[in-house]
């Protein structure tokens, strides 16, 4: 039967038909949904982990005992993971392991661009990198095959554009495959004797792997005009047939790790002028040099940002394809934390109290933006923590006094507790602020050990981040309402005052959760207003101004009461 569907949908269709039993994952964006969908398979058991190392592993467990397994993260989370990964090479698997990663050339949700097929390279594993839907299930069923045959985990590198976008496919019946698990010490502990042995068996394997790239038929020559051919994968593939069509001819590649060399050669060898478009870094350009052959590619287009038709079309024919023009060009709209959000509160009583904040990786990274402007650092899942501390060692008392982390709940329980454990051993007088908004926010609100719910929802273990604080040695635990602004305010100026190292937990459920009740909306008394402009202070997608007084959209407000606490005026009333 023939469907229209999601790219990650179509791996997670792809994981179902191959016999995957086991899944373990770490939600982000664009990777997110092959997990969701997976997880309305009822034959497969599927977990959010706290971070993507635990995902990797715990996956290699179950493959190690035996069944075929799965885990997903996006770009950034493959460093994470990269630990295990690149001992799992040298290991290899009992039964299939597949991960998927998703890259976000343009970054539309992340905090870099980079290339994931140099994780692939450098771990020695091989990669697949589908085009469309179709090829989603295809590849997702071709690693397994891969995987058990060559005796290594194998990852298919998904991008925004495939993972988001549909395209038709066929679905097939499922395949259960499993296999018993058998003790080998030598293979599976990995200590340097028992390395230093299994070296040689991944240059065995990679070289076996390249000759598979030769035949493979994801690795496919598309002959057309033969004056220019294109090397290209992924959507830099469907790119170049939209504006090519077969004016050029085209050897798409569906492995990108390892790359073939007599398939390149042969391809080169036929075509006047050899052209390679690929997004982000020249991985596969590079290989083509290494070969000795006179290639054009980043010479002509980017290393950032991601293609475009229009792009190929200007570069290589000098033009841009027509396209549909809207008769009004779409406003922008500028990223803005949602009205009710229980952050806003905070951060403004943070930016009030002229703090250096240094924030995480999640919604309320949006703390940056004008105009709260109330965050000066954001590096990765759970640097905030560690920063914190480096940043008042260095500056000492002054920095205690008025420098504070800021970093949700998901991403504490991801990577801030090490971060935590760091402050209490090496002790400095820093001040932690847990954001717990009880649920993953910015990726489309996943569950995460402190909300008591597992992925498909049902009761589970539930940590409690008070007791946990305490336990890591954390005497001054305070919980605040970030809706509460007096609170807020009293309690960061007593422990920033604190000569201990504290940690304030803010407790508010998302805004967007389905179950949390909102009270009426706020009104604006018209007469008490001065037109002053305060309240546009908070950043409030509810509140704007018209003919000189604030106002507020009924639509959107949530009656949180945050805006109703410091307008000088009363003009804000509940």
């Amino acid at each position: 039967m023939k469907e229209l569907m999601l790219g990650n949908k179509a791996v997670a269709r792809g994981l179902y038909e191959a016999g995957c039993l086991f899944i373990s994952s770490y939600p982000g964006t664009p990777s997110t949904e092959v997990t969701e969908e997976a997880a309305k398979y009822p034959e497969i058991y599927c977990e959010w982990a706290p971070n993507e190392k635990v995902a990797m592993e715990a996956a290699f467990g179950a493959c190690l005992a035996g069944q075929r397994a799965f885990c997903g993260m996006k770009h950034v989370g493959l460093n994470v993971a990269a630990d295990p990964l690149y001992t799992m090479s040298y290991t290899g698997v009992n039964a299939g392991l597949v991960i998927v990663v998703a890259d976000d050339a343009g970054m539309h949700s992340s905090q870099n661009e980079q290339d994931s097929r140099h994780h692939a390279i450098a771990a020695k594993v091989p990669m697949l990198e589908p085009a469309d839907s179709a090829e989603a299930i295809e590849y997702t069923k071709l690693a397994y095959e891969i995987s058990e045959k060559y005796d290594t985990p194998v990852i298919i590198k998904m991008c925004t554009r495939v993972s988001h976008s549909q395209s038709v496919v066929e679905c097939g019946e499922r395949a259960v495959v499993t296999k018993p698990y058998e003790k080998n010490i030598a293979k599976y502990v990995m200590m340097p004797g028992n390395a230093k042995k299994r070296h040689p068996f991944v240059e065995e394997r990679t070289a076996k792997l390249v000759e598979f790239a030769e035949t493979n038929p994801v690795n496919r020559i598309e002959w057309g005009d033969r004056k220019i051919g294109v090397i290209t994968s992924s959507t830099s593939y469907q790119y170049t047939k939209e504006v090519f069509g077969d004016g050029c001819s085209v050897l798409k590649l569906g492995m990108v790790n390892p790359l073939p060399v007599k398939l390149i050669k042969e391809f080169a060898a036929h075509v006047e002028k050899l052209v390679v478009i690929e997004e982000l870094d020249p991985v596969i350009e590079n290989h083509c040099k290494a070969l000795g052959l006179d290639v054009t590619g980043k010479d002509a287009l980017p290393m950032v940002d991601e293609f475009s038709q229009s792009l190929i079309a200007k570069t290589f024919l000098g033009k841009t394809p027509e396209s549909a023009a809207l008769d009004c060009p779409i406003p922008p709209r500028p990223p803005v934390m949602c009205a009710g959000c229980p952050h806003r509160g905070l951060f403004y009583t943070l930016a009030k109290n002229k703090c250096t904040v240094l924030g995480d990786i999640g919604c309320y990274t949006l703390g940056a933006v004008a105009p709260l402007s109330a965050m000066e650092m954001t590096l990765c899942m759970g640097a905030s923590v560690s920063a914190l501390h480096g940043f008042n060692k260095a500056g000492g008392r002054d920095a205690e006094k008025k420098t504070v982390a800021v970093i949700g709940d998901s991403t504490f329980m991801h990577s801030g507790m090490t971060g935590l454990a760091n402050i209490a051993y090496n002790q400095t007088n820093s001040t932690v602020i847990i954001l717990d908004n009880s649920i993953t926010g910015m990726t489309g609100h996943q569950q995460n050990p402190t909300t008591g719910f597992n992925l498909r929802g049902d009761p589970a273990g539930k940590i409690d981040l008070e007791a946990l604080c305490h336990a890591m040695g954390f005497e001054r635990v305070r919980v605040v309402d970030p809706y509460d602004l007096k609170q807020c305010d009293a309690v960061i100026k007593e422990e920033l005052a604190a000569e201990a190292p504290s940690v304030i937990i803010s407790r508010r459920p998302c805004a967007l959760l389905k179950y949390v009740k909102h009270k009426a909306p706020v009104r604006v008394n018209a007469d008490k207003c001065r037109g002053c402009k305060s309240c546009m202070r908070i950043g409030c997608p509810a509140i704007s101004m018209k003919n000189g007084n604030a106002v507020i959209d009924n639509t959107l407000c949530v009656g949180c009461g945050v805006c109703t606490q410091f307008c000088a005026f009363g003009a804000f009333e509940a």
